[in-house]
């Protein structure tokens, strides 16, 4: 079902001309009211009247999460408080928090671009939802809650925590649609067959995912494990929240609601913009936000975009799923190793289960040391140290062919590394301690 056919099936050339009004719109708006911007442009000698075209956008700086930061808590807003209706900050656990600001009408916009994912995805007014994101600071909740209402869906706010109620709720309310993190959906199915429940019996169809990078492998055990449909979403504080892209059935690629949000792809070492295909950092404009405009926000979420028209029939652009980002990025004895590469093999070794730590340390002082922390899964392990030393060997080798550095594993008893019901940790690194 497509929500805004007039939109998501666009011609390029329309949805262009859509994008440089919009854009030359925020631009000139930010320049007028927001002192930032204005000093910034001014620094690097553009002017709005140096945008002539979508490509001149390129002219003009990027903004990073450290100036939002030091602009904290209001100084990015472009609207005065008064027109300010919803406060949102991030979910960063260190520093200042990054606050985002909504106007009414910018509501109205968040709702209108979830209905668009969550109909992308197959919801409908006769689906149940259950939303297991936490309705604070957070985007998730509020950003999920409201889109699905538009499409006429039930909503369950059952926000995070307590699980095993979280599932009698799933059950007693015949919730079809599951929204939540990628880890907590598997943990999810975890804590149902503790419960005597199997997972693949509940009511769920879909389910909406996001807030963490997850990999095709980790898709792959949720739907087994849940019996469902497993969609991606993708969105971020700083632009919106969610709702910036979503996958459709097809799933080739989340589309990217390119009429409120212009994205490019850019070489995150030079920050010049690569050519569509290109795989690099997404950096996105906001094009109609009114309350907190953002003029090409470096996401550092590494993906690829495509603009053919996808076999759904829509024609926004599509970006990869993202499975890691630069600064998520390890350097392990000079070579780059993404947490996605490591998720990617364990998803492979019938004898793990879905749950890994990354440690890195330094071994005698100067040399970079990984070691995965892998959980055993106790259906597929027969529990003899013969066969313990033959799954470790498997997946060293298989991690080394991988990431071409050795890592070492380590192999924990079920259930033993920490749960968490939003975003999951992933790594820990110690090298700088």
């Amino acid at each position: 079902m497509i929500w805004d056919k007039e939109i998501e099936a666009i011609g390029r050339d329309e949805l262009q001309s859509v994008q440089f009004e919009r854009l030359k719109q925020v631009i000139n708006n930010v320049y007028d009211f927001v002192p930032f911007y204005r000093e910034l442009f001014d620094s690097e000698g553009v002017h709005p009247e140096d945008l002539k075209t979508l490509s001149d956008l390129a002219k003009f700086p990027f903004t990073t999460k450290d100036a939002l930061r030091d602009n904290y808590p209001f100084g990015l807003f472009a609207k005065p408080m008064k027109e300010i209706v919803r406060l949102h900050a991030s979910s960063g656990t260190t520093g200042k928090p990054i606050v985002v600001g909504y106007t009414k009408n910018d509501l109205e916009v968040w709702s209108g671009l979830i209905a668009r994912i969550a109909s992308m995805a197959g919801v409908t007014h006769d689906d149940i939802a259950q939303i297991c994101f936490s309705y604070g600071l957070f985007t998730g909740g509020f950003g999920l809650h409201y889109g699905l209402e538009k499409i006429g869906a039930t909503v369950v706010p059952a926000s995070v925590g307590n699980t095993e109620k979280q599932i009698m709720l799933i059950q007693d309310f015949k919730a079809t649609v599951l929204v939540c993190t990628p880890s907590y959906a598997l943990y999810m199915a975890e804590v149902a067959k503790d419960m005597g429940i199997d997972p693949r019996t509940l009511p769920l169809k879909t389910g909406l995912f996001g807030a963490e990078p997850w990999t095709e492998n980790m898709r792959a055990q949720i739907e087994e494990r849940l019996s469902l449909n497993a969609t991606d979403n993708y969105g971020l504080s700083e632009i919106m929240g969610p709702g910036v892209a979503g996958e459709c059935l097809v799933r080739s690629g989340l589309h990217i609601n390119e009429d409120h949000f212009l994205v490019e792809v850019i070489d995150p070492e030079t920050g010049n913009v690569l050519p569509d295909g290109s795989e690099g950092e997404l950096v996105f404009t906001t094009l109609t936000k009114e309350g907190f405009p953002v003029i090409r926000y470096r996401t550092k979420d590494i993906s690829v975009i495509n603009r053919e028209r996808c076999v759904c029939g829509r024609t926004t652009a599509r970006m990869r799923k993202v499975t890691g980002r630069t600064d998520d990025m390890l350097i392990i004895c000079g070579v780059n190793v993404f947490p996605s590469q490591i998720e990617s093999v364990l998803m492979e070794v019938e004898e793990a289960a879905p749950h890994y730590l990354i440690v890195v340390d330094k071994k005698k002082g100067y040399l970079d040391d990984l070691e995965v922390h892998v959980e055993l899964n106790r259906e597929k392990f027969t529990g003899s140290f013969r066969d313990l030393a033959a799954v470790e060997k498997k997946i060293c080798t298989k991690l080394a062919n991988v990431l071409t550095v050795k890592a070492r594993v380590k192999l924990v008893e079920p259930k033993s590394l920490e749960r968490t019901m939003g975003k999951a940790v992933r790594v820990i690194d110690r090298r700088n301690q």
